[in-house]
């Protein structure tokens, strides 16, 4: 279903250790992306997706069934995408009879028995962001010779309506031809269903006539029908399977379920549009050179096509400096809408970007307009921002940003921002925008980006009702869900749930209060359905607005509301943001249940915008992590790379000094923490004259805890218990704790995981070299987790960009190289020619790591760093600069 069940193909063989003290034949497999006959050794011979949807609200089931022909053991995987907006309720699996059902808890809870687990080599899954709408869901699992495995996966989510249809989204992914294979989706709205659609991004003419539209869908080709030609193994089924409808409705009030002493109101009214008045701001700045400025114009010229003529319209362009094409906002007369075009045909990139006078423009705009009576009365407030970069000039501190636009606004219109491409920081422009009344929306860089712009623009184009008030009686409900709403559009749907008290429904009225309007009545209420689908779709909607809120407010204000999401996620078995789901081993005569694991690791340092499920199973299973992070680290000869999640890019610089310098890395002296690093050269100088440097030992201290580390490609030494172990290369999965001060995780992927208690990890990498390699020696790369534990003070060659940096990157030209062009960034007030090119990151992969696109600062970083870098030479490993 997005659910591929597949083999991870042979890459490569090694030899190692077992825990028994044998050598073993250890197998490694990747991807199902390799050529389809070593697929013989597998067959997935179901895949199937069950959706039923009550009212909007979706129950979807995915199940995989594969069996290993091999006659051997195989490392089988279930991956699924699912929509981001979706709660996972359930996972199984079972294997050879035994069934392993998931049980959510809290997230610290299930967190040390997932790094216990994860010590002894077990598997683990995760989720983590997939695409615009989509998340994936994977686990892997060893398969004994000529045995079954069954992967079943249950999700939840409230559908949305959104330009006058609800939309149900099913990635369908099984790379494989599969002989049962079936998509069912059965649909239950009391009310009548007015429309139905179902389609596909694979669907061809021959395979269309095989999906069913009614209330019933169903899709179930044969594996003569799913082959991409005749004889071939190929499969056409790849894509999107999108179930579209919408229901009859009361034209009043809406209409109620009610359930098992619970109910849910849709109210979606047919009113006449309100005029809008919205001042479009437009960032124009270096970065936006190109193509994005090209199809921002293109975006811009079709929107304003779109402008009602009832509604008045301002331009705000922005980069250093603000300009607006008029001093007012304008009535969309014809005459009007061909003057803005013309202008906005005009507009090209320069210099920096100031996005906080240009959004106080646009407001102060509208302020002046509805003082001097411009504007109609009755008539919505927008403003729609648009930008691809952070703020560079003017006030560049986004807290500050935030604080002056909220004073500005003051609740008295919406904030709507578009962030365009990689560099854009969305948590700022997300965080503004909900302040605001408004909401955000990433615009990725693709063919289809004004297609994206434009579908945005056409959801909020026409504001039916603004600040709209849905009144229940006191006396007879309670745990509303929220029931004031800034504006309503045409197409859309306000959804409330809520607790009855008083089963006396004669006596429930329902009072709607908008701007302008108010209706008071009975609504209609529909027909019992099934199930608990109410109370269910009323914590799914409590949980994601106590999810929603828990990201502003005060500090006890979060606290509280994440304390009630995390309550309500547990009691209703929802993996969200702060739980986990563990495994369970069932139980047998013998034995009680012990716990296996499906960890929702959502670790600080993971990117944000990633929902981690972890799932190991305690039963001979190959390790199956990958880290996150958006810290700085440093490995190969020596690359330094600074990833930056929030824009989705990473900056890369070399620093090449003499073998045995000792550079300092990390020094944070409010929690006196320091880590240094030596290099060490080649062998011997290679044909080329060029001797390559590498990290080889680390020395780390942590003065409060009194704790001194070295960190060397032959010996792990810890000082402060006078204890030596081996190299970690010699060590299989083991775990080291030492009094109250710090802990050893070492893996058997050659990874050594520091962590100072209460503080900061660090991930240290050993990389084998063969031995008689004439030139190369083993060494060591260095990654941080938990940076954010850091003070703002932290410093050197990593440390000082634990807290990220501000830069914009413009004018993109050829390079020496064609793959690899030349820009100019703009960074700590200089202008550096940069380069777009790739580095090696280890810590999915540690033999063979894996390419990271990143701009690359030439000379030492000069310019990026801070000062020189002769400025962070230290004398020892344990000295300070």
């Amino acid at each position: 279903p997005a659910a591929a069940v597949g083999l991870r193909l042979p890459l490569a063989e090694q030899l190692s250790l077992g825990s028994s003290g044998h050598l073993q034949r250890e197998t490694h497999f990747y991807l199902l992306t390799f050529p389809s006959v070593s697929l013989s050794q597998v067959e997935v011979y179901s895949v199937t997706v069950d959706c039923t949807v009550t009212s909007r609200f979706a129950h979807t089931v995915m199940t995989s069934k594969a069996f290993n022909k091999a006659n051997s053991s195989q490392e089988i995987f279930f991956e699924v995408e699912l929509p981001k907006t979706a709660f996972i309720t359930n996972f199984s699996m079972e294997i050879e009879g035994q069934v392993y059902v998931g049980e959510v808890k809290e997230k610290e809870k299930a967190k040390k028995q997932y790094e216990k687990a994860v010590s002894s080599g077990q598997t683990a899954g995760l989720v983590k962001a997939s695409g615009r709408k989509m998340e994936k869901f994977s686990v892997s699992v060893n398969i004994a010779a000529e045995s079954n495995v069954t992967f079943v996966l249950t999700y939840e989510e409230l559908l949305q309506r959104k330009l006058g249809r609800y939309e149900l989204l099913t990635r369908v992914k099984p790379k494989t031809l599969v002989q049962d294979f079936q998509i069912v989706t059965n649909i239950y709205e009391p009310q009548g269903i007015s429309y139905v659609d179902a389609h596909a991004t694979f669907l061809s003419n021959e395979l269309l006539p095989l999906v069913e539209k009614t209330a019933h869908i169903s899709f179930s080709p044969t594996m003569e029908q799913q082959r991409k030609c005749p004889g071939c193994d190929g499969t056409l089924i790849d894509g999107d399977f999108i179930v579209s409808y919408d229901v009859k409705r009361e034209k009043n009030l809406g209409d109620i379920q009610i359930v098992n002493g619970y109910f849910v109101h849709f109210f979606a009214p047919e009113l006449p549009k309100l005029p809008k008045n919205v001042v479009f701001v437009i960032d124009t700045s270096s970065s936006m050179r190109g193509r994005k400025m090209e199809q921002t114009r293109d975006a811009m010229l079709a929107i304003l096509q779109q402008v009602h003529e009832d509604d008045h319209f301002a331009i705000v362009r922005f980069d250093t400096v603000i300009e607006t094409w008029k001093d007012s906002l304008t009535k969309a007369t014809k005459e009007n809408i061909t003057e803005a075009m013309d202008y906005i045909r005009r507009l090209y990139s320069r210099g920096w970007t100031n996005i906080n006078d240009a959004v106080l423009t646009a407001v102060n705009m509208l302020v002046k307009d509805r003082q001097m009576e411009r504007l109609p009365e009755r008539s919505a407030d927008m403003i729609i921002l648009l930008t691809d970069g952070m703020p560079s000039v003017g006030v560049s501190n986004i807290g500050k940003i935030q604080e002056n636009v909220l004073t500005a606004i003051g609740g008295n219109m919406s904030l709507y921002c578009l962030g365009f491409g990689n560099d854009v920081d969305y948590s700022f422009l997300d965080v503004m925008s909900r302040q605001n009344k408004g909401l955000a929306r990433r615009i990725f860089e693709a063919s289809d980006a004004v297609a994206q712009l434009q579908g945005f623009y056409d959801e909020v184009a026409s504001p039916l009702l603004l600040e709209v008030d849905m009144h229940y009686p006191d006396n007879a409900v309670d745990s509303l869900t929220t029931s004031h709403f800034s504006q309503l559009f045409n197409g859309t749907e306000i959804v409330v749930a809520g607790h009855l008290m008083d089963n006396d429904l004669d006596n429930f009225l329902v009072e709607v209060v908008g701007q302008g309007v108010r209706k008071k009545g009975k609504t209609k209420e529909m027909e019992y359905i099934f199930g608990d689908f109410t109370e269910r779709l009323w914590a799914y909607l409590t949980i994601q607005q106590l999810l929603e809120k828990s990201k502003s407010g005060t500090p006890d204000e979060k606290a509280n509301t994440t304390a009630k999401a995390l309550d309500m996620s547990l009691q209703y078995s929802f993996v969200t943001p702060l739980t986990s789901m563990v495994v369970t081993k069932p139980e047998t005569e013998d034995s009680t249940s012990s716990p296996l694991i499906a960890d929702n690791v959502d670790f600080s340092w993971v990117e944000r915008h990633e929902r981690h499920v972890a799932c190991v199973f305690f039963c001979n299973m190959y390790l199956f992590l990958s880290l996150y992070s958006g810290a700085p680290a440093v490995d190969g000869d020596p690359h330094f790379m600074i990833e930056l999640p929030d824009r989705g890019d990473a900056l890369c610089f070399n620093i090449n000094d003499k073998p045995g310098t000792i550079f300092n890395l990390v020094r944070d002296s409010n929690s006196g923490i320091l880590v240094n690093g030596e290099i060490i050269g080649d062998k011997k100088t290679p044909p080329d004259g060029k001797i390559n440097t590498y990290f080889w030992r680390f020395g780390i201290v942590h003065q409060t805890l009194g704790v001194r580390l070295e960190v060397s490609t032959e010996d792990i030494s810890l000082f402060q218990d006078e204890v030596r172990l081996p190299s970690f290369q010699a060590l299989m999965i083991d775990f080291y704790s030492f009094s109250y001060s710090v802990d050893l995780l070492v893996t058997k992927d050659r990874s050594l995981t520091v962590t100072l208690r209460d503080s900061v990890k660090f991930v240290i990498l050993l990389h084998k070299v063969w031995k008689k390699h004439p030139y190369h020696r083993d060494y060591l790369g260095f990654y941080t987790l938990d940076s954010h534990l850091l003070s703002p003070g932290v410093h050197g060659l990593l440390g000082q960009f634990y807290h990220g940096i501000n830069y914009e990157v413009a004018d993109l030209h050829p390079g020496k190289v064609p793959e690899k062009p030349d820009a100019t960034m703009y960074v700590k007030g200089q202008e550096l020619n940069v380069t777009r090119g790739w580095q090696r990151d280890f810590r999915g992969d540690v033999k063979n790591g894996e390419n990271v696109p990143c701009w690359f600062i030439h000379n030492n970083g000069t310019g990026l760093i801070d000062g020189h870098v002769t400025d962070y030479i230290v004398s020892g490993l344990f000295k300070s600069v």
